[in-house]
């Protein structure tokens, strides 16, 4: 107050500050930063879409590109154009440029131009947490993100799983579980979505977490200690979104379910059925929160939270200039299919959640297309369940994921430094 005069300035007990640029510190000033650098674009024919904030187009240009704070990644056609978006953001702003687009949001880009290829990884992240976490190696390999609730088949009732009543953490236990739930949630929807099911249903038991809870933590630790480097691959595609879809009855605590989606790009002559997808765009895996009353409404729940992830999907697809016909989804439910594409006549079926219904009328409209195919060729069937035993998790990895001859699959992770570069405009 004495240094800068203030007093002076005082009205009503507080003193008026226009802020003019960026104040380090300030919680606002991200968002002053990004209102200033969306106006300057917009003044140079770069616009926002409407319905995905973060994707900007050129009015006249064969550009696009996608801002996460302060970082881009540029899409273009002719080595020109991206030149002239250069020199826009240099008319304001200092920039560096990684003209082979090689880091975006901590993941490693390679490309492979002759075979229309992309890998995908992130190279020391999982030993830096296991570093991090003080968690050593396991003595044994562990294949499997989540012990393996073996279903009782054949048994004319299916108990529901046992109440937890281990002790529970300490303020200490608390905070590791959320730093580790924290921390390995980024990579898992980044990169390795084998990951997700344990991870849901760690981060439900956040609050009320106890010695299980810990235990099951570990065994999620030594999977990652296992599995300590993934490569996900996208191949050229015709871009048009494909999602298979399925829902687990019952499979978590409360009575409560679970929806699980895979969502991917492909063409008009795609295999059928599919044998090696392309790589997960998205991956819906999660906890609904409605207790629901049957199997087959656990499965209309599981296309309508599917289906509902799809609309941005496709919106953004659009706006980067490829137009999507009505959306495969693919569902392993036979009443299912037949309630959203009107064949199974509505009876006992009117318990179930008007809401859900939503995903029928959007078929009648054309943007969908649900149909059915069995179990075992269900992509989401993975991501909605943990009966599945350690056998199921390796056969898993190699369908989901690419897996060079040269990536080792047991052993310490090798501890390597990360970079903390940031990616500026990239073609």
């Amino acid at each position: 107050m004495a240094q800068y005069n203030l007093d002076a300035l005082t009205h009503n007990g507080s003193v008026y500050v226009e802020i003019r640029k960026g104040m380090y510190g300030l919680p606002q000033a991200g968002r002053l930063a990004n209102d200033e650098l969306v106006k300057h674009l917009a003044s140079h024919d770069y616009n926002q879409d409407d319905h995905t904030h973060g994707l900007f187009t050129h009015s006249t240009r064969p550009i696009a590109f996608c801002l996460v704070v302060d970082d881009f990644a540029v899409k273009y056609v002719g080595k020109e154009h991206s030149e002239h978006l250069k020199s826009v953001l240099q008319e304001k702003y200092t920039i560096s440029i990684d003209w082979k687009a090689e880091l975006y949001c901590g993941i490693t880009l390679k490309w492979n131009y002759s075979k229309r290829t992309c890998d995908l990884s992130m190279p020391g992240y999982i030993a830096a947490a296991l570093q991090r976490f003080a968690h050593p190696h396991p003595t044994r390999p562990q294949h499997a993100p989540h012990h393996w609730d073996k279903p009782n088949y054949g048994a004319r009732t299916q108990l529901t799983t046992s109440v937890d009543t281990s002790q529970p953490l300490d303020a200490a236990g608390t905070l590791r579980l959320q730093e580790v739930v924290g921390t390995l949630l980024y990579y898992a929807r980044a990169l390795d979505h084998t990951m997700l099911v344990a991870l849901g249903s760690l981060a439900a038991a956040q609050a009320e977490g106890t010695q299980a809870t810990m235990k099951a933590l570990t065994h999620l630790l030594n999977y990652a200690a296992t599995h300590p480097t993934i490569t996900l691959r996208y191949h050229a595609s015709g871009m048009l979104l494909r999602c298979h879809s399925d829902a687990s009855y019952l499979s978590e605590t409360k009575a409560r379910s679970r929806a699980g989606g895979f969502f991917y790009l492909g063409s008009h002559d795609d295999p059928d059925p599919i044998v090696k997808p392309n790589g997960a765009v998205h991956i819906l895996c999660s906890i609904m929160r409605q207790v629901l009353s049957s199997a087959t409404e656990a499965e209309v729940a599981g296309l309508f939270y599917n289906a509902r992830e799809c609309c941005p999907l496709r919106h953004t697809l659009e706006a980067l200039g490829h137009p999507q016909p009505p959306t495969d989804i693919q569902t392993d439910n036979e009443v299912a299919d037949g309630i959203v594409n009107d064949r199974v006549k509505q009876r006992r079926s009117k318990a179930i959640d008007m809401r859900f219904y939503w995903i029928r009328d959007r078929v009648r409209q054309g943007q969908f297309r649900i149909h059915w195919k069995k179990g075992a060729d269900n992509l989401g069937d993975y991501l909605t369940k943990h009966h599945h035993p350690v056998a199921h998790h390796r056969v898993v990895r190699k369908v989901y994921f690419h897996e060079p001859m040269d990536t080792p699959t047991t052993g310490p992770p090798k501890l390597t430094p990360l970079s903390a570069a940031a990616v500026a405009p990239t073609g």
